[in-house]
């Protein structure tokens, strides 16, 4: 069964930082951070290929950067100059594609609190 584990969620002031990590049990075409606040619908934050090539959503773009270690399956975001609306529970996701097929996994969510 593949799973993906979070970690490196917690609480900060606005302005502070943190880095989650997010480690698969096997390799992952694509590997991203998505997040949900409350009453909301979840978001795509960042996203990485295994060669690299990234994606951001445009509110985090500059303060936030994604990497993976392809060794590791790991996938990390390293978040700066956090704001109280990046508030929200972060979800790690892992794609791969086999065939005709694409496989979604999910973590189990790690919260990040920002206070102002």
């Amino acid at each position: 069964q593949v799973q993906l584990v979070e970690s490196g969620g917690g609480r900060v002031q606005a302005g502070g930082s943190l880095r989650l990590s997010c480690a698969a049990s096997t390799e992952m075409n694509i590997m991203g951070w998505y997040r949900q606040a409350p009453g909301k619908q979840r978001d795509m934050v960042a996203t990485i290929t295994s060669d690299g090539t990234t994606n951001y959503a445009d509110s985090v773009k500059g303060r936030f950067t994604i990497s993976r270690d392809n060794g590791k399956n790991t996938v990390y975001l390293q978040m700066n100059n956090l704001k109280p609306e990046d508030t929200a529970v972060y979800y790690c996701n892992g794609v791969n594609t086999f065939r005709f097929f694409t496989y979604d996994y999910w973590g189990q969510g790690t919260q990040v609190t920002v206070s102002s």
